[in-house]
């Protein structure tokens, strides 16, 4: 295609994809004729002159996100697209934020309140540990959907109607009367939250290019803080009104309407400027065709797939049953659920810094392991000796967790094109999390069957070693692209 593009065409090319200018949010001069940038991985990245042919990340009927329009310019001329371009981003990495804080209240939240909930459902055990699977289960099934939704519809249209599934999702689960309802509306939510993880690897590609790193590190930190929170302030509202669980769990919906709020206004910012700029005439959507290589033929796609649905595992035994684990062990349940709390909390910091090391490194394995060793201790912790040493067991099965933002960089540097991380994104998730089924399920089975938590803990020890195995192969650089 850029054979066959002239003078013009190129250099809108490059504007369109550089935003107008080399730095964010800065007032900087127009960017360099097109070539291969360098990404926060310090490989290349060929994003920057793809940008005008992959529009499975741009908006549908837009002019900000990147993509081609007829004569290659931007209408509204170079500086007011670039203009329009560092607006937009701002609002995009303000919808990062507040998205990713709604990725987890809806399972955190629940870990601290489950006891009540069964109380009050009259659910057994085997259905709470069906419970704490469906969150896998709907995010494998939900998330392979959305990268079709996306080319049909952009991200951020997509991303909206995720919270608007999430909040009703959730508003409708506090007020469910029997297990049937409060399964079907948790899926609902959980359906929301899923096509969220798809996405937000996509839309930091497609708007950071140049700061994969960093902005996962961002929205990974708002998705830690979201967790982390839940699960230590659910318990706490609960009491505030008078100890119902139904509040405790549904409050949390009036956060998925507030993260709305800036992907919806970038949505009607262009929406307008499109109208002005085409004397209100309907501009069809864009459609991308999917990557012409199979992500199954990859063999990083399923390392990482595996080191995914591992560490998810990991992540949803400790959400789920941690408080249990505790509160069986003699502590009470403002303690459990406190102590869960530093499990999540300390990953808000971690989950900023590390996915900017791990961009730094040529190699990822490294990370992976020492994140595997420490859930080991963790665990070991809780089968020797659980109320001795309460809090570092948290500590160490926390900084475990970070495997996930670890994860999500990996797939961001493993694509060279927005669409590839679309798809890679897809398939990693959906693979890892139809991994990750089992597991809660298997921890709830093992511990009524034996009457004890070691059980299931030797498990996820067992676990950890694969884990730290298949980290370090998805560690490598590759590029699904080549079959690596």
């Amino acid at each position: 295609m850029m054979d066959r593009m002239g003078k013009d065409e190129r250099i809108a090319l490059q504007h369109t994809a550089d935003g107008g200018s080399t730095t964010f949010g800065s007032g900087t001069a127009p960017s360099a004729p097109p070539t291969a940038a360098v990404d926060t991985t310090g490989h290349l990245d060929t994003t920057a002159t793809e940008t005008a042919t992959e529009t499975v990340t741009g908006e549908a009927g837009t002019t900000d996100a990147p993509r081609e329009v007829p004569g290659g310019r931007q209408p509204g001329g170079p500086v007011r697209s670039a203009l329009a371009s560092r607006g937009t981003r701002v609002l995009v990495a303000v919808g990062l934020v507040l998205v990713a804080l709604n990725l987890r209240p809806a399972v955190s939240g629940l870990g601290p309140l489950l006891e009540e909930v069964r109380t009050g459902l009259g659910l057994s055990g085997a259905v709470l540990g069906v419970l704490t699977s469906v969150p896998a289960l709907c995010f494998a099934v939900f998330g392979s959907l959305a990268p079709r939704l996306a080319r049909r519809f952009g991200p951020l249209v997509v991303v909206v109607a995720a919270m608007g599934a999430l909040a009703a999702g959730l508003a409708l689960r506090a007020l469910a009367g029997g297990t049937a309802v409060f399964l079907l509306t948790t899926a609902l939510a959980l359906a929301g939250i899923a096509v969220g993880n798809v996405l937000m690897p996509v839309v930091v590609k497609r708007w950071f290019p140049d700061r994969v790193g960093t902005m996962t590190g961002l929205y990974s930190t708002a998705l830690a803080v979201g967790t982390s929170g839940a699960a230590a302030l659910t318990v706490p509202l609960t009491q505030a009104v008078g100890g119902s669980w139904r509040f405790g769990l549904g409050v949390w919906a009036l956060l998925a309407l507030v993260a709305m709020l800036p992907f919806g206004a970038v949505l009607l910012l262009r929406r307008r400027r499109e109208a002005a700029a085409t004397g209100g005439a309907a501009v069809a959507p864009p459609g991308a065709p999917a990557p012409a290589f199979r992500m199954s033929r990859s063999a990083t796609a399923w390392a990482l797939g595996v080191f995914f649905g591992l560490q998810a595992t990991g992540a949803y035994v400790v959400i789920g049953w941690l408080a249990q684990i505790y509160r069986d062990s003699g502590l009470s349940a403002s303690t459990a659920g406190a102590l869960m709390a530093v499990a999540m909390g300390v990953s808000i910091p971690l989950s900023f810094v590390l996915p900017r090391v791990a961009a730094a490194l040529s190699h990822q394995g490294p990370l992976a392991a020492v994140l595997a060793l420490c859930g080991l201790g963790g665990y070991t912790g809780l089968i020797l000796a659980p109320t001795s040493a309460p809090v570092l067991w948290a500590l160490l099965l926390g900084v475990s967790n970070c495997a996930f933002p670890l994860v999500l960089t990996m797939i961001g540097m493993r694509s060279r094109t927005g669409v590839g991380v679309a798809k890679l994104s897809a398939f990693v998730q959906s693979t890892g999390y139809l991994i990750a089924i089992p597991g809660p399920l298997l921890v709830g089975v093992l511990h009524d069957a034996s009457g004890s938590w070691n059980p299931p803990l030797l498990m996820m020890c067992g676990l950890l070693v694969v884990q730290l195995a298949v980290g370090v192969l998805a560690g490598r650089h590759r590029f699904v692209e080549d079959g690596g």
